[in-house]
This record gives structure tokens, C-alpha cells and sequence, in this order.
């Protein structure tokens, strides 16, 4: 544990010492960052409701600060899979990390081993395996997307395991593409993108297949999409270690609810059973702090630290995670606990946002 006067700049690497806000984080990316790169960053599907739901749904929070505690010495840290990881905070799988920095998936797994966070490195960045997992040699995870048969998901699940990972992230809100409008009027074809043979697969994929995946291969799992009380229950009775909300950050099925609006039902559904994580259009250490009040483990961030790989690589990153941490520290104390385990849902509340939802709507400084 730190006093909360050391936190802010010790660890603040040369290169991304620049950046004292996140916000000029995310404006350096704009800048650099072509037209087409840009929209498929920051943008959703069809309407983009769900991912201005996602940010409506944090911004709909208020806290409930207690006083005259002593917050001298302040405490992010929690457990991931049997380590320690210095803050709340996962950074989520994406397959398209190279669009963003030449160094890709090898500069984000850097970025997390050194800074101390687990990492979910997607099973369609182009980086060797290998490499990526070498970058980062604790609190990895291996995150699948179905493209193949039985043999093809055993046979990349080997890979994975060949490569030094220990945890298994299968993605399950994506059974058919997404209609992503900002890309279709771009004609932005992504050199990523599923096959038709792959999607068949995508699409056939169930509970049935789930299991044989938990019975062959006997790896701690996370489940990730789950939106529902219903789906947590079955995953829970399945034996899930991991339950992640997700609604794909807005740009899988259009006209979801907030992802933070769903916690609660799973929370509820799950009872214990699993370690619950969360992702969707968390940007601020409050909202962090949000998420861990109303019951969930860990929070996932994706469009946040790609602002940080974009505007200057591995060192972005982990400027993105310094600043969160200093963000968390900070509204800890305010909120007058020292662990993450002493936030309960007596530190929120439902509130009026004050603002109009949109992707940048954390950022009101751009």
C-alpha cells in the first residue's frame, strides 16, 4: 500500500509523461490516427445507442461519500487468478490492435506486465502468440472467438497453452456480425473480418458446445457477453470462474442496455459463485469505483487504452493506467475508504446525468 501523496508521477514512464489528463491522451490518438481507424475505434452499431447507453448508465451514478475516515494510506489492489494485480482493471481483448501501433498486441501485454494488470489477448491479433505471451508472463488470458470446428478451437486452445497461457476468455455476444454504419459508409472493409465458413461456426455455437470446451480442456474460464440473469445462472451451474458483462462496447446488438445497468441482475444471479467482470464505456477511475460498488470484481477497458497505444504505444498504456490508478486513488479517499472491498452499494445512488451521452462524453475537456 501507498500514501496517497507518493501515487500520482512515481511511475509515470518518459515517453508518456506529456500526458497529465486522459483526455489529451485521446486527442493525441485523434491526431494520429487516420479517418477510417479513427471511426472503427470510437464508433458502435447502427445507432449507437447501446454504446451512448453504456456511458448514460455510468453518468446516471452518484456517489455517497462518507467523512472523517483515515485515507492517509490507500489501496487499488485486489487478486486475479491467484496474483496480485495493482489495480481493478483488465485490459480487454481486441483483434485489430495493429490498426492502431506498429507494435500491437506485443506493446499492450507490455504494457500490463510491467504496470501489474491482467491482459486478455484476442485469438485474432495477427502477433505471434508466443511473443505476445512472452511480453506478458503473469495474469494473461487467452480470448477465443469461434471461427472453426471442434478440432479448430481445440487445436488454437493447445496453442494457447503451448504459449504459456493459463486462462481460457470465450467471447459469445458476437454470433453474427454487427451492422457497424460508421464503417459500412466508409466501405472500411476490415482485413480481420470473419469468413463465411467461419461465421457458420460462430452463429452454431451453444451451451452444448461450452461444455465439451470446459470437459476437454479443464481451463479456468471466463464467459464473456453475458447480459443477463438468466445467463449468469446457467453459466454459474456450469461451473464459469468468471462472468463478464459485456455488451461488445456498443457494437454488437443495438439498443442494449448499459452494461453497468446490467451488473446488478448478474450480481444478483451469480451469488458468490464467480468473480464478475465488466466492461462498457468505462473511461474514469469513477468509474471504476462505480462498477466495484455495485458488486463487480473487476472492469474491463478497451476504446481507453487503445487511446493510449494510438497516441504513443506501450508507453501510452501504461500512461493510461498510471493515470487511472491516480483517478482511483484519489476518489477512494474522497469517498472515504482505503480497499476496494470496503465500496458497497451504500456509496451510490441513481442520479440525473448532467450531460449528453456519446462516446467522448467522459472527455468534456476535448
Amino acid at each position: 500500500m501507498q500514501a496517497m501523496g507518493d501515487m500520482p508521477d512515481s511511475r509515470v514512464a518518459d515517453d508518456g509523461a506529456e500526458f497529465q489528463t486522459l483526455h489529451e491522451l485521446v486527442r493525441a490518438a485523434r491526431e494520429r490516427l487516420d479517418e477510417k481507424s479513427w471511426d472503427y475505434l470510437s464508433g458502435g452499431s447502427e445507432t449507437e445507442t447501446t454504446l451512448r447507453r453504456n456511458r448514460m448508465a455510468l453518468d446516471s451514478i452518484a456517489f455517497r461519500p462518507r467523512i472523517l475516515n483515515d485515507v492517509s494510506v490507500v489501496d487499488p489492489s485486489t487478486q486475479f487468478g491467484g496474483h496480485r494485480a495493482s489495480l481493478p482493471v483488465i485490459l480487454c481483448p481486441v483483434g485489430s490492435l495493429a490498426s492502431f501501433h506498429p507494435d500491437g498486441g506485443k506493446a499492450v501485454a507490455s504494457a500490463a506486465g510491467a504496470f501489474g494488470v491482467p491482459v486478455f489477448v484476442s485469438s485474432a491479433i495477427p502477433d505471434s502468440m508466443q511473443a505476445v505471451a512472452s511480453a506478458a508472463p503473469r495474469m494473461k488470458v487467452f480470448q477465443l472467438y469461434i471461427r472453426g470446428d471442434a478440432a479448430w478451437i481445440d487445436d488454437a486452445i493447445d496453442r494457447a497453452r503451448e504459449a504459456g497461457f493459463g486462462m481460457l476468455c470465450i467471447t459469445v455476444d458476437n454470433a453474427v456480425a454487427s451492422r457497424r454504419e460508421r464503417d459500412i459508409a466508409k466501405r472500411f472493409v476490415k482485413p480481420w473480418g470473419r469468413s463465411d465458413e467461419a461465421a457458420r461456426f460462430s452463429a452454431a455455437f451453444s451451451w452444448d458446445d461450452l461444455k465439451r470446451i470446459q470437459d476437454t480442456h479443464r481451463l479456468p474460464m471466463v464467459l464473456k457477453g453475458v447480459a443477463t440473469g438468466e445467463d449468469a445462472e446457467i453459466a454459474c451451474r456450469m461451473g464459469i470462474d468468471f462472468i463478464h458483462v459485456s455488451n461488445h462496447g456498443g457494437r454488437q446488438l443495438d439498443h442494449g442496455l448499459g452494461s453497468i445497468e446490467m451488473l446488478p441482475e448478474v450480481v444478483e444471479a451469480v451469488a458468490g459463485r464467480a468473480k464478475i467482470i465488466v466492461d462498457g464505456g468505462f473511461c474514469r477511475g469513477t468509474d471504476v469505483l462505480k462498477a466495484i460498488a455495485l458488486g463487480a470484481d473487476h472492469v474491463g477497458i478497451g476504446r481507453l487504452y487503445l487511446y493510449g497505444l494510438a497516441a504513443a504505444g506501450v508507453a501510452g498504456v501504461q500512461r493510461v493506467l498510471e493515470l487511472l490508478d491516480s483517478e482511483i486513488r484519489t476518489s477512494m479517499a474522497l469517498l472515504g475508504v482505503t480497499t476496494l472491498a470496503q465500496l458497497n452499494r451504500s456509496h451510490v445512488r441513481p442520479a440525473q446525468p448532467v450531460m449528453p451521452a456519446h462516446g467522448l462524453s467522459a472527455f468534456p475537456l476535448l
